[in-house]
This record gives structure tokens, C-alpha cells and sequence, in this order.
């Protein structure tokens, strides 16, 4: 079982910016990909972006593109999502996952993080 614990959140003014780190711990670590997605109130939670932990390829939402950077440091275990440029309608509670394979769900989700943007 992985454990995997979100944090960074707060709230900041549009434009401003906020990292937020997913730190992943348990008895045996090992995923192709870690996750980073949002929900909103009343909406469905949806992707913001994904990275390998071996390569590092990386996938955006074209919502957060341009404005989002997501990194992974293997040796800490940790995915960091960095949110520049933000805007009110990024509001939400952030959740990371791990997908242990290819092809695979997303497992091990975290508690999630609120980021507040007040416009």
C-alpha cells in the first residue's frame, strides 16, 4: 500500500502562484505515472496534468497549459505542481494519485488540498 499526502494549498490572489507537493510513502513504491487532478464544488473532478517517474514525459490540461508545471523528485518520492498565473475559476481541492501501470487507474489517492483564488 502506498500512502500518498498532498500539501501547498492556500489562498492567493489571481495571478499569484502556489507549489504543491505529493510525497509518496508506504512499504513499496512503484508507479509508471503520478497524477494531479482538481474538483470544484458541484463538478466532477477533472485531470490537471501527469508526469513518468522514470522519464519524466508530461500531459496538461489545455485549461492549466502554459500556466502549470509539474515535476517529480524521485529520490524524495514527491510530485510538486507548480500554478503560476492563477485564476478564481482554478479554485478547488487538489488530489494526486498514483497509476501503477500502463494502461492503468489511478490508485492511492491523496486527501487533496484546497487552493482558493479570489479574483
Amino acid at each position: 500500500q502506498v500512502q500518498l499526502v498532498e500539501s501547498g494549498g492556500g489562498l492567493v490572489q489571481a495571478g499569484g502562484s502556489l507549489r504543491l507537493s505529493c510525497v509518496a510513502s508506504g512499504r513499496t513504491f512503484s508507479s509508471h505515472r503520478m497524477g494531479w487532478f482538481r474538483q470544484a464544488p458541484g463538478k466532477e473532478r477533472e485531470f490537471v496534468a501527469s508526469i513518468t517517474w522514470r522519464v519524466g514525459i508530461t500531459e496538461y490540461a489545455d485549461s492549466v497549459k502554459g500556466r502549470f508545471i509539474i515535476s517529480r523528485d524521485n529520490a524524495k518520492n514527491t510530485a510538486y505542481l507548480q500554478m503560476n498565473s492563477l485564476k478564481p475559476e482554478d479554485t478547488a481541492v487538489y488530489f494526486c494519485a498514483r497509476q501503477p501501470g500502463v494502461g492503468l487507474s489511478y490508485v492511492d489517492w491523496g486527501q487533496g488540498t484546497q487552493v482558493t483564488v479570489s479574483s
